[in-house]
């Protein structure tokens, strides 16, 4: 049963770390596009959308519209790449900026700069959650671990 409060709370606080480097990487690698200087001119392909429920519940339904794009870069390669939550008004055959990273593995966006404060604004609040999240896994497990050694508490 003691295994219980420390498992559970380890598995819970490893997903939470995935989920932040996840976060974190995402926003370092639209960042490095943005600031590489790097762009051109891509058109859509293709537009769908997406839509999920929260957990079942049919009140709380969320689409997300993901947009395809092909670009060229400036040495000549063909660079397909997928987005997400971007504007409704692009669709297929449509020509929009990219900014793009150089290199072996071509990282690209189609969101400008100047979007950037409200998805650092998100990015801030999801980790802010998530340390929230970690820091309770935390305080579970010490307060656990608090009541377990105390020869005073009652114990079944």
């Amino acid at each position: 049963m003691d295994a219980f409060f420390y498992l559970i709370p380890i598995v819970m606080m490893g997903f939470i770390g995935f989920m932040a480097y996840r976060v974190l990487s995402r926003w370092l690698l639209i960042r490095r596009a943005w600031n590489s200087g790097l762009t051109a001119e891509a058109r859509c392909l293709r537009t769908f959308t997406t839509v999920s429920n929260g957990m079942g519940d049919h009140s709380s339904v969320r689409t997300t519209i993901h947009h395809v794009y092909e670009f060229t870069t400036h040495d000549g390669r063909a660079i397909r790449f997928e987005e997400e939550d971007g504007p409704m008004t692009t669709v297929e055959g449509d020509f929009v900026t990219v900014h793009y990273t150089d290199g072996p593995t071509v990282a690209a966006t189609a969101h400008g700069p100047d979007q950037g404060f409200k998805q650092g604004a998100a990015g801030v609040g999801i980790l802010t959650l998530l340390g929230v999240a970690f820091a309770f896994c935390v305080f579970l497990m010490v307060t656990f671990h608090q009541f377990s050694t105390d020869p005073s508490f009652p114990t079944p």
